[in-house]
């Protein structure tokens, strides 16, 4: 495994200039030192232990449930997982329907890498602390979501209003191969980089859930999907 430290330093000298927004003061760490731990699996490859199902909700409105009113929706959407998710030949396997596939575990700063494989006209996407998301979907006019963006690629920041959006370019290959998403998270800013391209560089990522509250400090990583089948593989973290 490359250091995504040292590419995340100067990626974006190979690649087109990027507008960065102008970050808030707060939010933009002085110096960001290299993490001292090394990449490790965030998926066994085997099953989904370490993992749970979780429907689309507000994470305050989830820790403000009654006990019994969340157990009963833990149950419920263990049972969604269950039914939509499952491994197959060491990837992880999705219909396009059901809870997300959500973390045991929380994570702050920290780097993820993955890869993924989907179908036209799905959509899906990776949730950072619990909150949307580096986007993935069907980028071609076939997919019908031009008008939302889609022809300008995956791997951004889509549910950003205040901060960037869009991708520096579309990175995306086709359908039936294989995309590598690499993903840092710093405070509240993100840097992505899908198949080798800059998509993401130093970007404010916005509280989808309350956009008047800062990002959550910690949350779980999700692999949110719906419209199409879509696999994930060779999952990894550092913190």
């Amino acid at each position: 495994m490359r250091c995504l430290s040292c590419w995340f330093a100067c990626a974006v000298l190979a690649q087109d200039p990027v507008t960065k927004p102008v970050v808030p003061p707060a939010t933009a760490p002085a110096a960001v030192a290299a993490p001292a731990a090394t990449f490790r699996p965030l998926w066994n490859g085997r099953d989904l232990q370490g993992w749970h199902g979780q429907r689309e909700m507000s994470p305050y409105q989830l820790a403000a449930l009654p006990k019994d009113q969340a157990e009963r929706l833990r149950a419920e959407d263990a049972a969604s997982a269950a039914a939509h998710w499952w491994v197959e030949n060491g990837e992880l396997v999705n219909d396009g329907h059901g809870a997300f596939l959500t973390t045991d575990a929380a994570f702050g700063d920290a780097e993820f890498v993955l890869e993924y494989k989907t179908v036209a006209l799905a959509d899906s996407g990776i949730y950072l602390r619990g909150c949307p998301q580096v986007q993935i979907w069907d980028t071609t006019a076939a997919g019908g979501k031009w008008s939302l963006g889609a022809d300008k690629g995956s791997g951004a920041l889509w549910n950003n209003q205040q901060y960037e959006r869009f991708p520096s370019r579309c990175a995306d290959r086709p359908f039936g191969e294989w995309n590598q998403l690499e993903i840092r998270q710093i405070g509240s800013l993100v840097w992505v980089r899908l198949n080798g391209v800059v998509t993401v560089d130093g970007v404010v990522m916005e509280n989808y859930w309350d956009r008047k509250r800062p990002l959550p400090a910690s949350g779980p990583l999700q692999l949110q999907t719906h419209g199409g089948e879509i696999r994930f593989r060779n999952l990894q973290v550092r913190e």
